[in-house]
């Protein structure tokens, strides 16, 4: 990385913490981190995109590490349609008309949604590790999909609130250990994504987003348009790509099987051999080709610059 801290911008909900890099004139891609990680979770990638020419933004999502509310009593938030007006409010704090995105787990959600609801924002986005849900709301999964959401509905419990509370840290980190092949990380790099999960709001806009997702919290109303949008959205028109890991044992990579369906516009699916659910992290180089070739289209196309702090 060219930085060893984020920059920061202000917009009217948060304070976001970003990193940046890459040609100052390059088109510009947003690359969106997942739960529970945070942005370091590109920084393998990130290489490969400056020396095809692109600008990056890498922000930490509400909730996480060095973004904070600018107010003690905005709600806190973990709508998928929340995170999107973020991003989309990021993109207008540092001048970026428009953009592609790359986003990983709750950063696929955020595109999915971003796509939905401001498409002419968006040029391409690829989606890593998550299928698109239409209708905004998940369907209860297939029997070899239901073991693997015990997280979410552990959550959802009267006592797994408090559970997770009394050991957040621990309760992210069994995440790592389950959702890819064993000994696919270091203690360095969990050390270094955990601290990020000690903002003071993750654990709030954790729970709220998956106890709003199974319909035991209820979404704010300060969303309630663009969550309606979203509910209606049955398909999307923005080019996309999506990025399964074989090895995934959070998200089958049968549960992305007939996704093109909901694609109006081009639609790739690429499954990457022997890599679980932390794609990025796992396979930094695979996965940038992958982005790279299919933000070809984008490349050369003029650019509105991410604003230098």
């Amino acid at each position: 990385m060219t930085q060893s801290h984020p920059n920061a911008v202000r917009t009217r909900d948060l304070d976001i913490a970003y990193y940046e890099g890459g040609p100052a004139t390059g088109p510009v891609v947003f690359l969106l981190h997942g739960w529970p990680d945070g942005p370091q979770t590109w920084f393998g990638v990130l290489p490969f995109l400056w020396e095809a020419g692109f600008r990056t933004v890498t922000p930490y999502l509400r909730g996480f590490g060095q973004t904070r509310f600018t107010s003690p009593h905005a709600p806190r938030s973990g709508q998928p349609v929340a995170l999107a007006a973020d991003l989309i409010a990021l993109a207008d704090a540092l001048r970026v008309q428009q953009f592609v995105i790359a986003g990983h787990d709750w950063g696929a959600q955020t595109a999915y949604a971003t796509a939905a609801l401001y498409p002419g924002r968006l040029t391409s986005l690829a989606a890593l590790a998550v299928p698109f849900e239409p209708g905004g709301k998940p369907k209860t999964p297939p029997v070899f999909e239901q073991p693997n959401k015990w997280y979410q509905w552990f959550m959802n419990t009267k006592n797994g609130p408090e559970a997770v509370a009394s050991d957040p840290i621990a309760f992210a980190r069994m995440q790592w250990d389950m959702w890819s092949p064993k000994g696919w990380y270091t203690q360095e790099e969990f050390d270094l994504a955990a601290t990020a999960f000690t903002n003071p709001d993750w654990l709030a806009i954790t729970l709220h987003s998956y106890r709003v997702r199974w319909g035991t919290a209820k979404p704010y109303l300060k969303y309630t348009s663009l969550q309606r949008r979203m509910d209606a959205a049955r398909t999307l028109s923005v080019p996309t790509l999506q990025i399964d890991g074989q090895a995934d044992t959070c998200t089958d990579i049968r549960m992305t099987e007939g996704q093109e369906a909901y694609f109006t516009g081009p639609f790739r699916k690429r499954v990457l051999a022997e890599v679980g659910h932390f794609l990025p992290r796992e396979a930094p180089e695979a996965v940038a080709n992958e982005l790279i070739a299919h933000f070809a289209t984008v490349r050369d196309q003029p650019a509105a610059s991410a604003a230098r702090r």
